[in-house]
């Protein structure tokens, strides 16, 4: 018997409906031995520039992530180990000083933009997943979300994406695709999926009992 977690990766663009997916398939497993956890969270630290420096970073662009941190963490995580994920927050945009700690978890569910880009990552990865949500659906829900839950105007959201989300998207995201096992149309609400990712899941937990 293995006690090696079992980690999946969900990529795709900005408000694709990774993090609906990945709190679906978590809801629905009702399990307490998974967590996820969001690329977000390993922004690199940029407490040292003004506010408006911070805000001219290509936060789409893979520099703009401590991927050295993430893998690192999950690393520690695989063998056992307790880990203090970051926590970002985005009006300010910068880490704050608060940790959560992560542990003992069965199933980790890593849900990212550019997750697959990086081969480091991918290596880690017991299933890659890549949620296919065409850009204009992506583009009304990340206004929605930015606006009511990031406190961004309406131009700085259009400017943004115009600027670097879309570019970045068709350079880095959208080609990392092809690593993917699965490719999801529809966005996290594709029940056949969803029955598929959570089958597998339970396959692999089977077999790593065994």
């Amino acid at each position: 018997m293995s006690d090696k977690p079992i980690i999946i990766g969900i990529s795709g663009a900005s408000a694709s409906g990774k993090s609906l997916l990945a709190n679906t398939i978590v809801n629905e497993l009702g399990s307490k031995h998974v967590v996820v956890i969001s690329e977000d969270s390993y922004y690199k630290d940029n407490h040292h520039l003004s506010f408006e420096e911070r805000s001219r970073i290509n936060f789409d662009h893979p520099d703009s992530l401590d991927h050295a941190l993430l893998i690192d963490h999950l690393a520690k995580l695989r063998n056992n180990e307790a880990i203090e994920v970051p926590c970002y927050d985005f009006a300010s945009h910068q880490r704050l000083e608060t940790t959560t700690v992560v542990s003992n978890h069965r199933i980790i569910v890593l849900e990212g933009i550019l997750l697959l880009f990086d081969q480091c990552l991918r290596d880690l990865m017991d299933i890659r997943l890549f949620m296919d949500t065409p850009l204009d659906i992506c583009l009304l829900r990340r206004i929605k979300r930015d606006v009511l839950e990031r406190q961004r105007s309406f131009d700085s959201v259009l400017e943004q994406y115009s600027r670097t989300v879309r570019p970045m998207y068709l350079q880095f995201i959208e080609p990392s695709k092809r690593y993917a096992d699965i490719i999801i149309p529809r966005g996290g609400e594709n029940r056949i999926a969803i029955d598929l990712i959570k089958a597998k899941i339970k396959e692999l937990l089977q077999h790593e009992n065994n």
